[in-house]
């Protein structure tokens, strides 16, 4: 007699599953609150980042546009002496350097920025006939890097060679002329270096006036050399017509 077979409902898979298992929310829950928490803390630092960074680029901005009008001042018109302002000008003119100079200053000191530098502060400075206060400011500039400290150490020199050439003392007059000079002397130190040749010239007037004719003549020679393509060639040669060189 043949066995009899169990029959198997419909459907059925012997596949074992799990029965019951927790869903990835359910396993959350117990710790939500945590979680809560660290999203709230991560919004706060994220929150007060940003608001920094806003007033970074905002104070930033406004110093820019403090910075334009610095700028803008120290860009306007000389007249020709004697010429009258034109009614019409959209940027008032202004009379000579000296007056401009005194503008830009006046502008500088109401604002809040730094961003036009030491050196250019002193330019005004010297421009506006203080030179003291040019000296002390060219000197806080003078340790920039590249071109600016080279800018800072010339603008140092030519007043340190003012200042002593309003002197009435000889001797005093004497020391500010070598004061002059060994801020031309390190001014730009390298041949290769930006505005060598203008640091030779004008080592060689401050040689001349301290009565060294032929290290002048010397100074003069090289510095034609390395700006054989600036406008310094032809005041050169004047110079050295003028110490009778050959």
């Amino acid at each position: 007699m043949a066995k009899k077979e169990d029959k198997k409902p419909a459907g059925f898979d012997p596949k074992p599953v799990q029965i019951g298992g927790e869903s990835i929310l359910e396993r959350l829950l117990p710790h939500m609150k945590k979680i809560v928490i660290a999203i709230a803390i991560t919004a706060v630092i994220l929150s007060v980042v940003f608001f920094f960074i806003w007033l970074k680029d905002r104070k930033l901005e406004k110093q820019t546009d403090q910075l334009a009008e610095v700028l803008d001042v120290g860009d306007r018109t000389v007249r020709t002496p004697g010429e009258p302002p034109d009614p019409k000008e959209k940027q008032p003119s202004f009379a000579d350097t000296k007056e401009r100079a005194n503008a830009v200053l006046d502008t500088l000191g109401k604002q809040e920025t730094d961003l036009a530098g030491a050196g250019y502060k002193a330019g005004a400075l010297f421009e506006a006939g203080k030179i003291d206060e040019a000296i002390a400011e060219y000197k806080r500039a003078q340790a920039e890097p590249g071109i600016e400290g080279v800018l800072a150490r010339e603008g140092l020199g030519l007043a340190l060679e003012a200042k002593a050439e309003a002197e009435k003392d000889p001797a005093t007059r004497q020391k500010g002329f070598e004061e002059a000079l060994a801020a031309f002397q390190a001014m730009q130190p390298d041949d290769k270096g930006p505005r060598r040749a203008y640091a030779l010239y004008h080592q060689a007037r401050l040689l001349e006036l301290l009565g060294k004719p032929a290290d002048a003549r010397t100074a003069f020679a090289k510095a034609k050399e390395l700006g054989k393509d600036t406008p310094l060639v032809v005041l050169i040669d004047q110079r050295l017509i003028a110490l009778g060189a050959e």
